[in-house]
C-alpha cells in the first residue's frame, strides 16, 4: 500500500549493525528509504556495513557517539549533505547492566542513563529543527516492558526506558504542531545478542532458568525476534500512522496482559 511506502525518505536507526536496529533499517531499505546507521567503533561500522552490502542495501554509515551532542551534530550535518535531511529517526541504540541496585556503581548507572535516555534526547534535538522547516518527521523511540513494570537488577534500564516513554509523549506534546509524529516501541523478550546469555541451554540440556520463566510468561510461548518489529516500525515510520503521536506500541508476545498460569 502507497501509505506505507517510505520511497524518498531518509531514515537513521542509531545503533543499527546487528540485532533489532539492522532489521528495522533492513525493513526500511525494503519500503524504500534511504538508510543511514551509526557505530562507535571503526571495526563494527565496517563488519555491519558488509552485512547490509551482502543483504543488497547501500547502507550510510557513520561513526559517531550517540551520547556526544558535537558528535551527533557532525553526524546529523553530513548526512543532510549525502542523503538529504533526516525523515526518520530510530533511537534504538542502548545497553542494560544486569546489577542488583545496592551493587550498582554510580557511574554504571549513568552510563545506562546516559546511552538509553540522554542519547535518544540529544539525537531527536539534533533532527526536530530540520523535520519541523521541511514540515514532517517521525521519531521511533525504542522503549522496552521496563517502561511499564520493574524487575530485580535492572533499576537503570528501566529508570531510562520509563524516562524514555515520558521524553516520546512530550516530543509529541511540544513538536506535533509541526507534523512531527514521535511513538515508541516497547519490545518484548526479543533473541539477540544481547539476550544470547539468557537463552543458553544449561550443561544437562535444560533451558536456562529465565528462559523458562519467559516462555511460561508469554502467552505466545515463545521469545521474540527482531523481525517481529518491523512491522511496527514501518507502520510509525510512513504515512499510515500521521495521525497517531505520543504512544507505545508494545510488541511483547502478550506478556503485559497476563498475569501467568496459575502454579
Amino acid at each position: 500500500m502507497e501509505d506505507f511506502s517510505l520511497e524518498g525518505r531518509v531514515a537513521l536507526v542509531t545503533g543499527g549493525a546487528y540485532g533489532i536496529g539492522f532489521a528495522i533499517a533492513k525493513a526500511y531499505a525494503d519500503a524504500g528509504a534511504r538508510v543511514a546507521f551509526n557505530c562507535r567503533s571503526r571495526e563494527h561500522l565496517e563488519q555491519a556495513l558488509d552485512q547490509y552490502h551482502e543483504n543488497g542495501i547501500d547502507a550510510k554509515g557513520y561513526l559517531c557517539d550517540v551520547t556526544d551532542e558535537k558528535q551527533v551534530q557532525s553526524m546529523v550535518d553530513q548526512i543532510r549533505k549525502e542523503l538529504g535531511t533526516i525523515d526518520i529517526l530510530v533511537n534504538n541504540a542502548g545497553i542494560i547492566k544486569r546489577i542488583p541496585m545496592t551493587e550498582m556503581s554510580v557511574e554504571e548507572f549513568r552510563q545506562v542513563v546516559d546511552i538509553d535516555l540522554n542519547a535518544p534526547f540529544i539525537m531527536s534535538k539534533a533532527v526536530i529543527p530540520h523535520m519541523a522547516e521541511k514540515g514532517h518527521g517521525k521519531i521511533i523511540n525504542i522503549c522496552s516492558m521496563m517502561s511499564e513494570l520493574g524487575r530485580e537488577t535492572v533499576s537503570a534500564y528501566a529508570a531510562a526506558k520509563g524516562g524514555l516513554k515520558m521524553l516520546t509523549k512530550n516530543i509529541c506534546s511540544e513538536y506535533g504542531h509541526c507534523n512531527i509524529q514521535c511513538n515508541g516501541i516497547g519490545p518484548g523478550y526479543i533473541a539477540t545478542p544481547q539476550t544470547a546469555p539468557l537463552r543458553e541451554r544449561q550443561p544437562d540440556g535444560r533451558r536456562h532458568p529465565f528462559d523458562r520463566f519467559i516462555i511460561s510468561k508469554t502467552p505466545a510461548e515463545r521469545w521474540g525476534v527482531p523481525e517481529d518489529l518491523t512491522g511496527p516500525a514501518v507502520f510509525l515510520a510512513s504515512r499510515a500512522s500521521d495521525f497517531v503521536n505520543g504512544q507505545i506500541l508494545y510488541v511483547d508476545g502478550g506478556i503485559l496482559s497476563y498475569i501467568g498460569r496459575q502454579p
